[in-house]
């Protein structure tokens, strides 16, 4: 259980949060929601014990699980089934006894023998954490998220970045633990290990906190919402259920406009009536008395939610390029013993729209990485062409430099455009004030999105690499990077799980990963993009 008392969350001068008291609790399945940078994220660090709350007080009891938008895990050398296994600390016993089974085979007798009573106490400490059991319980959860004994073999850094979310999701989902705080947990699943996340919460025994954009997984799965409001900083508490939420809220905000228009309505004519009443010193009490209660109804009268902002996307006009501005042949991709792909040939002709389809861990990612110039391939080569200017939007933010400012951030990508010039695109992307002054690392995944995709704006690129741009995004903000997609008239490659992104992309072509095969994009390759 997680209680939270008068809590308060603050970042520089602005207020996310204001005096928040709820708690959660076993069999609570809360979903949180607000716009992007209103807060969500650094509510459930603060919840997980990431971060301490500027007012109020948190306690937990029982133990929490969080995962978080981007988790990063320190040790690249582990393998990725040790790395789910250390949720219960299994993974250093099974590490343990596999070190020691090659002992037992020793042809010295007294190294055998100690090696026979290690492992006879290593097998009771791994039976009493759920032995054999609880390691095919960990194989079954990864299995249903996508990830194979063959991935599972192979160490964290060996992954693809969506493959090591998942792993990072398995590991949360098999701890057992009593409250679960989960960020944005389909981001990388595809269709399948989506609908089966959402059976796994339906019935998960403990409580749960769920930041997420899939509407149909706060709707097979929640039964409390916590809206958090980012004009007001405060955290509307309901008790029920996704759809029963949305009509309450649209319910709640037509009563708070007729309210307050009929308040406003009575409150003008008494002004009115006080106005004309001030002239005459025999009534100028009561005029005085009339609008003070005008001003008292006034005040007593509910917040009409504000139409939350949306950042103002529009992709650059292209630099002039030539017919062919990017090319690549022959490109291949091993991690240890493990082939990605080979053989890629791909050729990224003025005003071309590709789409890069595979299935997860097929190198998609690696791939826009290779046409970024961030990863080079083991073999073959990427050739720029005649006026080439790149711009790529990479789904685990690394064209970021998170030490810097938001303000610096876009300065570096356009250094030619004046300080009032990269204010005014900041602020069209919902950083005003002090928040075009935070360091990169302590936004939100929505936060991080809208600056790498204000870097792209300023960019004057004619090829986009885009992957998974829609990731973290609300519905609104959502809607206009679709639009901006639609608008655009230079070169993108775009890699995507999100249908509507393709389809607003309207692509001549597709690459399919990992054989490198090209085709004329088709309807039915669309059937293939949630599986992808």
């Amino acid at each position: 259980m997680i209680t939270a008392h008068s809590v308060e969350l603050r970042v520089g001068a602005r207020v996310l949060l204001e005096e928040a008291t709820f708690r959660i609790a076993a069999g609570d399945r809360i979903g949180l929601v607000g716009r992007n940078g209103a807060g969500k994220t650094t509510l459930t660090k603060t919840l997980a014990g990431e971060t301490l709350p500027t007012g109020g007080q948190i306690t937990r009891t029982g133990e929490v699980g969080y995962l978080p938008q981007d988790p990063r895990t320190g040790d690249l050398h582990v393998l990725a089934l040790d790395r789910v296994l250390s949720a219960r600390g299994l993974d250093e016993i099974v590490r343990s006894m596999r070190e020691t089974e090659g002992a037992m085979a020793s042809a010295d007798d007294e190294t055998r023998d100690a090696a026979m009573e290690r492992y006879s106490k290593l097998d009771a400490r791994f039976q009493a954490g759920g032995g054999y059991a609880a390691e095919s319980e960990a194989h079954r959860i990864a299995a249903n998220l996508g990830l194979d004994d063959r991935v599972l073999g192979q160490t964290i850094g060996t992954l693809s970045g969506g493959q090591r979310r998942r792993v990072e999701l398995a590991r949360i989902l098999f701890s057992g633990v009593d409250t679960l705080l989960l960020d944005e947990p389909t981001n990388h699943l595809d269709h399948d290990s989506i609908i089966w996340l959402r059976d796994y919460l339906k019935s998960y025994p403990g409580g749960f906190v769920v930041i997420s954009h899939d509407t149909e997984l706060l709707r097979a799965t929640v039964n409390k919402v916590f809206h958090l409001d980012a004009n007001r900083g405060e955290l509307d508490q309901y008790n029920l259920g996704w759809d029963a939420y949305l009509r309450q809220r649209e319910t709640d905000e037509k009563r708070r406009k007729r309210e307050r228009a009929n308040t406003e309505k009575k409150a003008t004519v008494l002004l009115a009536q006080a106005d004309k009443m001030r002239a005459k010193a025999t009534k100028a009490v009561a005029a005085q008395n009339m609008m003070r209660r005008a001003e008292r109804m006034l005040s007593g009268l509910e917040e009409v939610r504000a139409s939350d902002k949306v950042a103002k996307l529009r992709f650059p006009d292209p630099a002039p390029c030539g017919k062919t501005p990017l090319t690549a042949a022959g490109l291949s991709k091993t991690y240890g013993s493990q082939e990605v792909f080979t053989d890629v040939d791909l050729a990224i002709d003025k005003g071309s729209r590709v789409v890069v389809l595979g299935l997860n861990g097929a190198g998609k990612t690696t791939l826009l990485r290779m046409l970024a110039g961030i990863e080079k391939p083991d073999t073959g080569e990427v050739r720029a062409g005649h006026g080439l200017k790149l711009g790529y939007y990479a789904q685990e933010h690394e064209t970021l430099d998170l030490d810097r400012t938001v303000l610096e951030n876009l300065r570096s990508s356009a250094p030619d455009l004046s300080d009032t010039q990269v204010r005014s695109v900041l602020g069209s992307f919902l950083f005003s004030g002090d928040d075009a002054e935070k360091p990169a690392r302590v936004l939100s995944g929505g936060e991080k999105t809208r600056l790498a995709l204000a870097a792209l704006v300023v960019s004057a690129a004619n090829v986009l690499l885009l992957d998974e741009p829609t990731n973290n995004l609300d519905p609104a903000s959502r809607q206009e990077i679709l639009a901006a997609l639609r608008s655009y008239t230079g070169a993108v490659v775009l890699v995507s799980h999100d249908e509507g992104a393709v389809e607003a992309l309207d692509p001549e072509r597709i690459v399919l990963l990992p054989d490198g095969v090209e085709d004329l994009w088709g309807p039915d390759y669309l059937d293939l993009i949630s599986l992808a």
